[in-house]
């Protein structure tokens, strides 16, 4: 891929401008946005863009002058399109003084910027085929070259000779996945992997060039002349490179081998297929070499699993049911397997998944940032290269999203339970139960019974009981009035029944308490 920085004073013209294009199909990536050109000069020397898009009128520093500055002092040296919404003549002459490769007027039309940006992915290739010298004559970029330009004959047959290996022969190209649980870049396991690669193909001293690339992957063009025993068993052979590569790197690895071809020339092809064979690396866990020509002849499923699953997901972390949450992700990992998931519906499945409980948890007024695994699930692909993996740290997360759900739950019931308790206290004289207060709090009736159990180590009705008849007493005791009096007043509706409680309760009858508080037998 070439690298384009955009350099605009708007920042609605520069997403514009990104948005516009198909930037990946025509061999660019958007590298970085200035939005004047003082500041595009420093980016120019730390991203290294081969190509900069620029306005002509910027404050700080327009554009014309941005270019004079780069060709006169910068080290780094990119191609540049100036884009402008005046039609000035003068401008033009200044911009085609400064070899200035298109001037195109705002607003941009996608099919002259499209054309203009395919002509300079020409003069890029050969930009990056004139390196070619030293000892080490073919470099990534040149690779990069190799797989996704239309070259000449010319320039295979250059590429060739650099590499020391016949245009006219069989290849196919491999990506070797290191799935060693850390972000790209932590390791450099490029010289590891040249020492395994010369070795396994017996290359005399000439090093295959190693295309890097982003989630700890690696590309390479393996000539299929340089390794014996391919007609007999290609599968064995290919697993023997990965079991040599595993015990130098000292980690996973996966191999996803692209389709053969017969010339040098064809290679993008098989450089295509090999990075469809990574949409299916879910499909064949228990795989670490997939070829394309085997498994791009099956489709794949973009889609979510089944609703039932995720649905009793939520229900048994809300719940913290351990096993029965470990069951049902054991059965979505499953279904990725067996209805064959593309790495984007796997995505898709664990980011729904992960705003389900990220809704409980806000329910419960938590704050999923507290979840320190959160961060590892929302950038999954960074480090977790395999199911298994994946299996694991998802597992990981939900275990600690329930108890945080449960603790949250806890929190809240006994602030409500203390609530509900004040509540009882100063209206037990009312006709309440235990149904009519849970509806009052938003609160299963059940539940509520067993968290004031649990809370105060007796149950609602023996508790409501027990204040009613404490306040008969009172009555009973300070007052003359009559007994269905007395029980109206603490909240029974009938007379009898107020009776037959409180002799439960006190192992005598109101009127035997009276008598006996008026020291009558």
């Amino acid at each position: 891929m070439y690298k384009v920085l955009i350099v605009d004073d708007e920042i609605f013209v520069r997403k514009g401008l990104i948005n516009l294009m198909d930037w990946a199909s025509l061999q660019y990536e958007i590298c970085g946005e200035a939005e004047n050109g003082l500041q595009a000069i420093d980016m120019i020397e730390q991203l290294k863009p081969d190509l900069v898009i620029a306005d002509i009128r910027m404050p700080v520093l327009d554009g014309l002058a941005l270019i004079k500055r780069v060709k006169e002092e910068g080290v780094h040296q990119p191609l540049f399109i100036i884009v402008s919404g005046y039609h000035d003549f003068s401008y033009a002459q200044q911009a085609l003084r400064y070899n200035v490769q298109d001037y195109i007027l705002k607003p941009v039309d996608e099919e002259e910027l499209a054309s203009t940006l395919r002509k300079l992915a020409s003069t890029l290739n050969q930009k990056r085929l004139s390196i070619l010298s030293g000892a080490r004559p073919i470099t990534e970029s040149i690779l990069e070259t190799l797989l996704q330009s239309e070259l000449s004959e010319q320039s295979i047959d250059q590429i060739a000779g650099a590499l020391q290996i016949p245009a006219a022969s069989p290849y196919t190209y491999m990506l070797l996945e290191v799935q060693d649980l850390q972000p790209d870049g932590m390791t450099n396991y490029v010289p590891a992997i040249e020492r395994v690669m010369e070795q396994f193909f017996d290359h005399h001293g000439t090093t295959l060039p190693i295309q890097v690339r982003d989630h700890n992957q690696y590309g390479m063009i393996i000539p299929l002349q340089l390794i014996s025993g391919l007609n007999n068993d290609r599968a064995e052979l290919f697993n023997r490179l990965r079991q040599q590569l595993e015990k130098e790197l000292e980690q996973t690895v996966a191999l996803y081998v692209g389709e053969s071809v017969e010339h040098l020339k064809e290679i993008a092809n098989s450089y295509i297929s090999a990075n469809h064979c990574l949409d299916y690396k879910f499909v064949e866990p228990s795989k670490s070499v997939l070829f394309a020509e085997e498994v791009l002849k099956t489709s794949l499923y973009y889609f979510d699993v089944d609703e039932e699953l995720h649905s009793k997901l939520i229900d048994q972390v809300e719940e913290n049911q351990n096993e029965a949450y470990e069951a049902t992700i054991a059965a979505m990992f499953e279904q990725f397997h067996t209805k064959r998931f593309a790495p984007s519906a796997v995505s898709n499945t664990i980011t729904r998944s992960l705003i389900g409980i990220i809704n409980s948890i806000r329910q419960m007024e938590g704050d999923e940032e507290e979840l320190d695994l959160l961060d590892e699930l929302l950038a999954w692909q960074r480090k977790y290269r395999n199911l298994t993996q994946l299996q694991h740290i998802y597992v990981q997360f939900v275990q600690q999203a329930a108890a945080y759900i449960a603790q949250k739950r806890s929190e809240q019931g006994k602030g409500s339970i203390e609530k509900i308790k004040k509540y009882i206290d100063s209206h037990y004289k009312e006709n309440i139960n235990l149904k009519s207060i849970a509806a009052k709090f938003y609160m299963n009736s059940v539940y509520l019974g067993q968290l004031f159990r649990k809370t105060y180590g007796v149950y609602f009705n023996e508790y409501l009981l027990s204040l009613r008849v404490e306040e008969a007493k009172r009555l009973l005791r300070q007052t003359d009035m009559r007994m269905y009096e007395v029980a109206e007043k603490v909240g029974f509706q009938n007379a009898d029944y107020f009776v037959t409680q409180f002799e439960k309760l006190e192992k005598l009858t109101p009127t035997d308490y009276r008598n006996k508080m008026l020291g009558k037998k």
